[in-house]
């Protein structure tokens, strides 16, 4: 009997342990709340849901035609066609595409670099830029681990989130001139003066996101200079290689000055907006190294870094990019399309500054032509961009960027008016 009352006393039990277990379970997640909703998808959420026939997105950070459509470069349907059908999908190694990044580090060091032939860069496919600024703060987390990361004002907001979950503490550094619409150098320059010795400075390479307001290639020098005084580490973001002004050589020009005066530096690199790949998400990170076995060992240290956190990168992107900068004629093609898409957001900066003194705007636009690249931070005020949505369903993000992609020779007119009637 004392067995039978054992054997049933052990079924009894689990049971009631799997009623609390329930109760317990279910109370797991209550103390999670909705995260805030991005500053930027929220615009093309509201926009998508505006019944108005005349309603304008220039919240989106992705380059259209001029009928505002999405554009995927010829350059890149025939890469497509070659691979189609001829590779396996296997994985990569960790490290990524290793002549995607071979070519990728051409763009940026120069086509006949030094650092390239010795082996000093060591570099690693990412997950497009944003993967790379992770990937590096990680880095920097984890064999700096009482540094900080000086990031400019403004600067494109996912850079604090990326260091904030990093766990790398932030500065900031004077960046933006808001009576001038262009650049605070003097702020700047003291700010690097005053920054601790050795500090990490987060740079945007060309067009400045979210203000288009580049340093003068003199400036950069200036700014070069000070960081070789203070033994800074410059690590920076080129999300526009090409698409800026059209060249990829100028738009290299900043990294080309710090190498020029031996600075040992990082990069992150991007293909999203210079060949219209945003969803294959593919990029590189790379950091100048002191010699080749450096580099091994900081390859090595990204490449386990990446590994709890993705594995490996996807294939697709890669094989797009090393087939298209891996062929001379595609890569010509590319250089033709990539100055196309540029020459037409300077176009639509033209535009809208012409528009706008046409109707006799009292005030000074000349900051939407200085600026370049995707961006126009036009100097409009919060309430000021609520009255474009409210009265002409017209979005853009509060801070008043516009995204040049999101003008056209249709609707600039409109824009330039709505914009009029609520600066005047």
């Amino acid at each position: 009997m004392a067995f039978i009352r054992t054997a049933i006393s052990s079924k009894v039990l689990p049971r009631r342990n799997s009623v609390a277990g329930a109760r317990s379970m279910s109370s797991w997640w209550q103390s999670v709340d909705p995260a805030p909703k991005d500053p930027i998808l929220g615009v093309t959420e509201a926009f998508l849901a505006d019944p108005s026939p005349d309603k304008v997105n220039v919240g989106v950070g992705a380059y259209r035609d001029d009928n505002g459509k999405p554009v995927v470069l010829e350059c890149v349907r025939e890469a497509e066609r070659r691979i189609a059908g001829s590779c396996n999908m296997e994985y990569l190694p960790m490290g990524g595409s290793v002549k995607m990044v071979e070519e990728t580090l051409k763009l940026a060091y120069g086509e006949n670099s030094e650092f390239i032939k010795d082996k000093r860069i060591a570099a690693v496919q990412s997950l497009s830029g944003t993967g790379a600024c992770r990937l590096f703060a990680d880095f920097q987390k984890r064999f700096r681990p009482d540094s900080q990361i000086y990031i400019p004002v403004p600067t494109w907001a996912n850079h604090h989130n990326i260091w904030r979950d990093a766990q790398v503490p932030q500065r900031t550094f004077h960046y933006y001139h808001p009576e001038s619409r262009g650049l605070d150098f003097a702020g700047l320059i003291d700010d690097i003066k005053n920054a601790p010795n050795g500090s990490f400075f987060l740079l945007h390479a060309c067009a400045h996101n979210p203000t288009g307001v580049d340093p003068s290639e003199e400036q950069w020098r200036e700014i070069s200079n000070q960081f070789k005084v203070k033994g800074h580490f410059p690590f920076f973001d080129m999300a526009y290689q090409g698409f800026a002004s059209g060249d990829p050589e100028r738009d290299a020009k900043s990294i080309r000055i710090f190498l020029e005066d031996g600075h040992l530096l990082g990069l992150a690199q991007s293909y999203a907006k210079n060949m219209g790949l945003y969803g294959q998400r593919v990029g590189c990170l790379s950091l100048l190294c002191e010699d080749e076995k450096q580099a091994v060992a900081v390859k090595s240290q990204l490449q386990q870094l990446a590994r709890p956190t993705y594995s490996n990168p996807p294939v697709h992107g890669a094989l797009i990019v090393s087939t298209i900068l891996g062929d001379p004629d595609l890569k010509k093609l590319w250089l033709k399309e990539v100055k196309g898409m540029a020459d037409r957001i300077i176009g639509m900066r033209t535009a809208l500054r012409e528009n706008l003194e046409k109707l006799g705007s009292p005030l000074s636009w000349e900051h939407i032509t200085n600026q370049i690249g995707m961006f126009c931070y036009s100097g409009m005020t919060p309430e000021q961009v609520d009255r474009l949505t409210n009265e002409f369903h017209i979005y853009m993000t509060r801070n008043g960027r516009i995204s040049m992609a999101g003008v056209t020779t249709g609707n600039v007119g409109y824009l330039a008016n709505a914009i009029h009637e609520v600066t005047k």
